[in-house]
């Protein structure tokens, strides 16, 4: 495929065809980075990460180029020091995705490298969608809560080796042949290192933790944003945090454990274990 000249990856896919990698399509160009499906000779498409977004554009474009750019609300100025901290950023990213091979029903990185102004590492091709495509065009809810329960499952293996993923919701949930599996480890923090702003927030997904603590948010922090989830696949809803929330829809002993998950108390919520196996109960009791 061949991308406008003027749109702001072109110059990221004519590096990576320089670089041997031939194009199949451009998948997404985001904020902090560029998904792009490729191909080595005689080999299956990857989904290859760039780490290049929107963020980026104003300061590889031409002095002339410049100005136009503006116009455009989603580029963002970033000094060189803004930029180097993004690739910093980055190359933890795929440091911890790596650090993660081998745990099953996480994404696995295959391949990394760089070029002068950017870096990157490919993945699998999942094609069969996220959990956002899944939830409003499956009627299977035993399927969805044993994709959900592989999930937990992997993020378990993440807390296992030490880190949180940090941005659990169903965009970052992808499906391969009925499995559901973890990706996009850029929010994700090493356990012994506390990493990012004091505060972030607000967000459906996030716990109220991150309203003071986000950068030492530990494994409840992924307990709670999966109970969300949970929420939102079998109630159609957004959870109401403080009392309000109705579990009716939940089935039980399901329900036992996503009301705890739910808890605004980190200390309070199910080891992510348990979750997984009331999720693979539940699972299997809608199967049946």
């Amino acid at each position: 495929m061949s991308l406008h000249p003027m749109h702001p990856a072109a110059w990221v896919l004519d590096q990576l065809r320089s670089d041997g990698w031939h194009i199949s399509g451009l998948l997404a160009f985001t904020r902090a980075s560029t998904l792009v499906k490729v191909s080595r000779p005689g080999q299956d498409d990857v989904v290859l990460k760039a780490g290049f977004g929107s963020n980026h554009v104003l300061a590889e474009l031409g002095p002339t180029e410049r100005p136009a750019a503006y116009g455009f609300y989603w580029y963002a100025q970033m000094s060189e020091a803004e930029r180097a901290l993004a690739r910093e950023d980055f190359r933890h990213e795929a440091e911890l995705t790596a650090v993660a091979g081998g745990a099953d029903h996480v994404v696995p990185l295959l391949e990394q490298g760089s070029s002068e102004r950017f870096d990157w590492y490919t993945m699998p091709h999942c094609d069969s969608g996220n959990f956002r495509a899944f939830m409003p065009s499956s009627k299977d809810t035993g399927k969805g809560l044993s994709i959900l329960a592989d999930v937990a499952d992997g993020l378990g293996s993440l807390h296992q080796r030490g880190i949180v993923h940090r941005d659990v919701y169903q965009e970052n949930i992808l499906i391969v042949e009925g499995r559901g599996l973890i990706t996009d480890l850029g929010a994700a923090r090493r356990l012994t290192t506390p990493r990012g702003p004091d505060h972030r927030g607000p967000e459906v997904h996030w716990p109220p933790e991150y309203l003071t603590s986000y950068h030492q948010a530990t494994p409840a922090a992924d307990v709670f944003s999966l109970g969300v989830l949970i929420y939102r696949y079998l109630c159609a809803d957004i959870p109401r945090l403080g009392g309000g929330t109705n579990l009716t829809l939940v089935p039980e002993p399901l329900r036992i454990s996503v009301a705890a998950a739910l808890s605004d108390q980190a200390a309070d919520r199910p080891r992510m274990d348990d979750l997984r196996d009331a999720l693979r109960t539940a699972a299997n009791a809608h199967q049946r």
